[in-house]
């Protein structure tokens, strides 16, 4: 239900008002003069207000001017009995959604009041929808190598210098590249992002400079390229080994002239680009094969970062693996769950081999499939266990005798099957075929409870 704050200074209309529009099905909230509501403000969010102009001590537009600074986003629809033009203009100036004479048409009033409501939600969806796009997550980790790129992010971020960053895939260079861009003067224009490797080699010229309608074959309009995009911002050129010489070359031009030309175009396009460039390639390797540019790498390598693999900072692994844990028990609506000590010992001797990626998919796994509590054995069934070589769970060691290996699958298999039926034991006992008494007995020898 909509609420609605209404500020007058005439108990008859405030009254008036509050019984149309609780008969509306709007929630109505009352004050009798200015440092009411903005009392109310600072405690209540409001859909809207209704806010007249001519009041003893703060009046409306004084109101108004105060509201705005606490809640710019809240409408207020302004009434008076003394509008003018004039006045009119200078609310909405103010920010005022609209401004309505007294006595109000009370059409208009609930048309403009549901109008401005609908708007005000609109605003606000659209607030968490940008939030959610362009997120920035941290840089979470306390190992040394962690707090150096922090460093080297707080010191070049302001600069104009080229960043190259390098690491294998997952580690995380995205995320150093737009804290690069968000903490630069850059940050309140675009930052446009280049996979150079997933883009074919005939259209990456394309993607990087745009082209002219019918300059090949299936140019049937013109396009605008990831340099012109990212004018006055940040470009990102992601997996730059992958990049062909040809591009190379023209991304070279383009750095050093700070200018381009679209494929099949003559005209050149002056563009204002900070870049920054990723590789999980050792680019000295490449240019000896001739694969990459040496001009190009000194270009693009002002500033080299290194953003280390995860084996390499295994102190992090558990704070890293909460902050997964809290953002995957948010996304799939869970009550938020935790690891048990076994169960951080056991992610640190996961090998991680995709990184930081590898590590968010595994507990986002481990949050859906497993309990309240995520313990080792968790981690090691649900952690990749195909490269866990001819010890797919990863538990055979710790186990010194067959019965005890034996006892730890069949309490695993008794629980996974009374979970997927509902904890109904007769439909469990027959599906895995043994006694109802029998697995009874088999869940209080394993001391098995319904979560």
């Amino acid at each position: 239900m909509p609420e609605i704050l209404v500020v007058d200074d005439e108990a008859a209309i405030r009254e008036t008002l509050k019984d149309i529009l609780e008969y509306e099905n709007f929630g109505v909230t009352l004050a009798e003069d200015g440092n009411k509501a903005l009392q109310l403000l600072q405690k209540k969010e409001f859909d809207a207000v209704l806010c007249d102009v001519k009041m003893p001590g703060i009046d409306g537009m004084e109101l108004l001017d105060r509201a705005m600074a606490l809640s710019p986003d809240v409408p207020f629809i302004m009434i008076s009995g003394h509008g003018t033009v004039d006045m009119a203009i200078e609310a909405t100036k103010k920010g005022a959604y609209d401004f309505i004479t007294k006595p109000p048409d009370l059409n208009r009033l609930l048309i403009t009041l549901r109008n401005a409501v609908d708007r005000n939600n609109l605003v606000a969806e659209t607030k968490v929808l940008k939030r959610k796009v362009t997120k920035t997550f941290d840089i979470i980790g306390e190992t040394p190598a962690i707090q150096k790129i922090k460093e080297t992010i707080e010191k070049v971020a302001p600069t104009e210098a080229r960043v190259l960053i390098t690491g294998e895939n997952g580690t995380g260079k995205e995320l150093v590249a737009r804290w690069i861009h968000e903490k630069s003067p850059r940050a309140g224009m675009p930052l446009v992002e280049v996979n150079c490797a997933s883009i074919p080699t005939e259209l990456i010229e394309s993607e990087l400079f745009g082209h002219e309608k019918g300059s090949f074959t299936s140019a049937i309009k013109q396009r605008i390229g990831k340099f012109e995009q990212a004018h006055g911002g940040t470009l990102f050129l992601d997996e730059i080994g992958d990049m062909s010489l040809a591009a190379q070359a023209k991304v070279l031009r383009a750095i050093q002239e700070g200018r381009i030309s679209r494929v099949g175009g003559d005209k050149e396009i002056k563009v204002d680009v900070r870049i920054v460039a990723a590789t999980n390639k050792d680019l000295h390797t490449e240019i000896d094969k001739g694969n990459f540019r040496m001009d190009l790498y000194h270009r693009l390598s002002v500033i080299l970062i290194h953003v280390p693999t995860l084996n390499e900072r295994a102190d992090d692994i558990t704070l890293i693996a909460d902050n997964f844990l809290q953002d995957a028990c948010d996304e799939n609506g869970m009550p938020l769950k935790k690891f048990s000590v076994d169960g951080y010992d056991a992610l640190k001797e996961v090998n991680w081999t995709g990184n930081i990626r590898e590590l968010r998919n595994v507990v986002e796994r481990l949050v859906i499939l497993c309990g309240d509590v995520i313990t080792g054995e968790d981690v090691y069934i649900y952690s990749n266990p195909a490269q866990r070589g001819s010890d797919p769970f990863g538990v055979v060691d710790k186990y010194q005798t067959l019965q005890d290996f034996r006892d730890w699958a069949e309490k695993i298999f008794i629980e996974r099957k009374l979970i997927q039926n509902g904890w109904n034991v007769a439909k469990t006992a027959q599906e895995i075929d043994i006694q109802r008494s029998h697995l009874y007995n088999k869940i209080e020898k394993y001391v098995l409870k319904r979560r």
